[in-house]
């Protein structure tokens, strides 16, 4: 018998609430997720529906009118029901100080959505004490969308979202390198790879096959905070592995490596990881 009396039972109570208090704000954080990407979905979808021209900004990506319409309407949605929290978005910017930052794409994959290429996604993160702790992706012209909290799993539904088409994703469980199927993000990147495995089709979002089973692994050495924060919880809620560039497990380091679990350290010491101090 477990010897639970030598505590105080308040201990229990206290670590009890707590608990229960902490998944409470994540559903309550994840509800708000899903009603304002809603907004910002069905907004992003009329201007993908209507047409939209992109122009280049200062660091050479494309823009168009929708994404800063789309981020304005998340930052508002979100700040209001959330006025203390803070953002960082990437049309935008960084917005207030707080433990609690909401982490925005308006338009992931801007140059798909303006060549009336359905593969593109309003991203959402939310991020707490340095750890995100809520993610949400969702593909309006797709009818798809992806979610996460941290210990609740990863899910994928229709959208707009319907309880009977939801399920739970869970990555491979490939285990050698001889077996395995693994993506990039740009050729340099795929030359990386081991040889002794394969590599999987181009597709336009390769984290998706990953979380889905699809794919073993993919390499991802770019881009933002806004870009990997979903889908670094997304891949590990659904049992994946997620390792930066400079060794460690945050978004904001350039990107790194994705993989399931059982590949992930055979994979690290073939990329000789950390790629860079």
């Amino acid at each position: 018998m477990l010897a639970f009396a030598s505590v105080p039972y308040r201990h229990f109570e206290s670590g009890a609430w707590w608990l229960a208090s902490a998944a409470m704000d994540r559903a309550d954080d994840l509800q708000l997720a899903f009603d304002t990407s809603a907004r910002a979905a069905e907004l992003a979808l009329a201007h993908f529906e209507s047409g939209v021209s992109a122009t280049m900004k200062a660091d050479g990506t494309p823009v168009t009118e929708a994404d800063r319409a789309v981020e304005r309407l998340l930052r508002e949605t979100l700040s209001e029901a959330r006025p203390d929290d803070a953002f960082l978005g990437e049309e935008l910017g960084r917005l207030g100080q707080s433990d609690r930052v909401w982490i925005l794409d308006p338009i992931d994959g801007t140059s798909f959505f303006s060549w009336g290429d359905p593969n593109w996604r309003v991203q959402i993160a939310l991020e707490v004490h340095g750890t995100t702790e809520v993610a949400l992706v969702t593909a309006p012209a797709l009818r798809r969308c992806w979610w996460a909290t941290r210990g609740g799993g990863s899910f994928e539904s229709s959208w707009p979202r319907e309880d009977t088409q939801t399920r739970r994703l869970k990555v491979s469980t490939t285990s050698t390198l001889a077996e395995a199927m693994l993506g990039a993000v740009d050729d340099e990147s795929r030359a990386r790879l081991p040889p002794s495995a394969a590599r999987a089709p181009a597709t336009p979002v390769p984290p998706v096959e990953l979380v889905r089973g699809k794919i073993d692994a993919f390499l991802a050495e770019c881009c933002h905070i806004w870009d990997h924060a979903p889908w670094v919880l997304l891949v590990e809620e659904a049992g994946g592995r997620f390792t930066d560039r400079t060794g460690g497990r945050s978004s904001d380091k350039g990107g790194g490596l994705y993989s399931n679990a059982s590949l992930h350290s055979q994979l690290l010491a073939a990329l000789q990881y950390p790629a860079r101090p």
